[in-house]
């Protein structure tokens, strides 16, 4: 299990959020930062850490992508055309473990990036691995047959943290998905807030 893995429950009390808006969060329990100084800390952030904090909440929601990666997927945004971003989100939302998470076919992105890596599933019939694949609208993904009766994917559709968004549909008894569009950024069903805007002015310093 690789570190960020280990640390992902830290990470709500880290950035003083309910991240992923889950009921067993630890945020829930303790709302302030970790450590012997958590709760503290009160001091009043600068501009930079403002929108430091916008960015590391939006590359953690995603799986804790890492800088490398999230960095390239900002430049990927401004060289698109039109508001930067919100082609940064539409970049993200298209990550394959993305539309898995959202389908509800897992129940946190981490277990969704597993099912990608252990080869459980497919893209318009093709077996797709990587969880960074970017899907393209009218894509089908679907589990593959051996995989769909895995429990944890019965678990997941049945919770009911979550709703799909109106982007992604989802036909549960087969466990197939279809992207029908790239979502605009109100349309994106995050817990919290999210300040993609803040995360463009990091990069662009």
């Amino acid at each position: 299990m690789t570190k960020r893995l280990k640390s992902k429950h830290k990470v709500d009390r880290r950035l003083k959020v309910n991240l992923w808006g889950r009921p067993k969060s630890p945020f829930n329990a303790r709302a302030y930062p970790p450590g012997q100084h958590g709760q503290s800390r009160s001091s009043k952030p600068s501009d930079y850490g403002v929108q430091l904090q916008a960015k590391q909440k939006l590359k953690s929601y995603y799986g804790n992508i890492n800088e490398r990666q999230f960095r390239n997927v900002y430049r990927k945004a401004i060289m698109k055309k039109g508001d930067t971003a919100e082609n940064l989100i539409g970049l993200l939302e298209r990550r394959l473990d993305a539309v898995v998470y959202r389908a509800k076919l897992s129940t946190t992105i981490f277990s969704a990036r597993q099912l990608i890596n252990h080869g459980h599933v497919k893209v318009n019939g093709r077996k797709v691995n990587i969880a960074s694949y970017q899907v393209k609208e009218e894509d089908s993904i679907e589990i593959k047959d051996k995989s769909k009766q895995l429990a944890l994917i019965d678990i997941a559709l049945a919770n009911k943290e979550r709703e799909t968004p109106e982007y992604i549909q989802v036909d549960e008894k087969n466990k197939k998905i279809k992207f029908v569009r790239i979502p605009k950024f109100e349309e994106v069903p995050y817990p919290v807030v999210m300040e993609p805007n803040l995360v463009i002015e990091y990069y662009s310093r």
